[in-house]
């Protein structure tokens, strides 16, 4: 559309879609697309889910809006869910992820003031990616992301990833409240904590009085295999921030905390218009029934394993010669490291009827459904290994 009145924002892809069915996608033409990418891991249950379709079309001949000037039951149940599969103990509904981040910054300098640090800092991540508010912007560790937008906030402090030294150079530092940080690093290109290292920051954080803050937003709601990533080592953050998955498509935030960080917030020190109305928890209580009821906390793991295995065999020679430098990740969220820049995959494999992702250049990402059959898997790794392995090739 060559007259539209959009702002030039997003470098899209020449596709509209016009249909969705589980883990494919029909664009206006007739044409059927193996979804990988999963709206950037927000349709966790795929497209057209049956008990989503149900609960949003009964929900909204109820109520779509009424504002938090009054109570809303609906909050009540989600947040209930929420703390049950998670530990947490209480929760604030945002609409985006962007926004739990914002708010668990603006906790940890509430927490801050509280203590008698006026100038609050928090430690947060190299290649990190945290949001597009002023404020998470400058917590990513984005170059790119951040450019034009200065004078950046102040009060963060950035460490390499993966490095507890580098964090723990920081506790003498009177003004630290608090470390952020991504368990599986998304846009950084699927870069994973080493084992252990969350269990140490863990125990820097209680040593220290700071608080621990994990954006889970991409990596929560079944997508690692477990609800939420930090669930592979056992740990419980203070401060937990989710979105994408946990509405399923409809826009729908969280911010939980627990620990010293409940009841940091008072009346009036945060506040939503959107956020937590009907409609949003309707769909996020259903996400969560299908999860449970569907098995998918187990479908993400297997499928990730069969994916992750398919795609080692299958680039086996590739492997050998360095030109595929690595394929990690943890249930369906999974990096294939190429060794040059492949962004041009992207568009080859759209072609191909096949949606993917690259980020940090060269790092191809799949999020696929977490309904995805093995027989959808190994489409995925017969579609995608051909179409890096003729991509090397050139």
């Amino acid at each position: 559309m060559t007259d539209s009145h959009l702002m030039p924002i997003f470098n899209r892809l020449p596709v509209a879609f016009a249909q969705g069915q589980g883990v494919w996608l029909t664009d206006v033409d007739g044409k059927t697309y193996l979804d990988a990418l999963a709206g950037i891991a927000v349709n966790g249950l795929g497209h057209n889910h049956p008990r989503l379709v149900d609960a949003l079309q009964k929900q909204v001949a109820q109520l779509i809006h009424v504002s938090n000037l009054y109570d809303v039951p609906q909050q009540h149940e989600l947040a209930n869910a929420l703390a049950r599969v998670s530990g947490m103990s209480q929760v604030f509904f945002s609409n985006s992820g962007a926004e739990s981040n914002e708010g668990a910054i603006k906790l940890a300098r509430l927490y801050g003031q509280q203590q008698g640090k006026a100038n609050a800092k928090i430690i947060v991540m190299s290649d990190a990616f945290h949001g597009r508010t002023l404020a998470t912007l400058t917590a990513t560790g984005n170059a790119k992301v951040q450019k034009g937008f200065e004078p950046l906030v102040s009060g963060f402090v950035r460490v390499p990833y993966n490095d507890f030294d580098a964090i723990n150079a920081h506790q003498d530092d009177a003004d630290v409240v608090a470390v952020m940080l991504e368990v599986v690093q998304g846009e950084g290109g699927i870069r994973i904590l080493k084992d252990g290292l969350l269990t140490q920051i863990r125990q820097l954080c209680d040593a220290n009085g700071w608080l621990l803050m994990l954006d889970e937003v991409q990596t929560g709601i079944a997508r690692t295999g477990k609800w939420f990533a930090h669930q592979h080592e056992g740990v419980t953050p203070d401060v937990m921030m989710l979105a994408k998955g946990l509405g399923s498509g409809v826009p729908v935030g969280a911010l939980l905390t627990h620990g010293k960080a409940n009841n940091v917030f008072h009346v009036g020190a945060h506040g939503t218009t959107f956020g937590g109305n009907p409609l949003a928890m309707a769909a996020g209580l259903a996400t969560i029934e299908a999860i449970e009821k569907d098995g998918l906390l187990e479908n993400a793991t297997r499928q990730g394993n069969n994916i992750q295995n398919g795609l080692r065999a299958a680039l086996e020679s590739d492997i050998k010669a360095g030109k595929v430098r690595d394929i990690r990740g943890l249930g369906l969220m999974i990096g294939i490291e190429l060794n040059q820049p492949c962004a041009e995959l992207v568009k080859v494999a759209l072609e191909a009827g096949l949606l993917i992702n690259v980020t940090s250049d060269t790092v191809v990402r799949l999020l696929p459904p977490l309904v995805m059959s093995d027989d959808e898997s190994a489409e995925l790794v017969k579609r995608l290994s051909g179409l890096i392995q003729s991509f090397l090739q050139e």
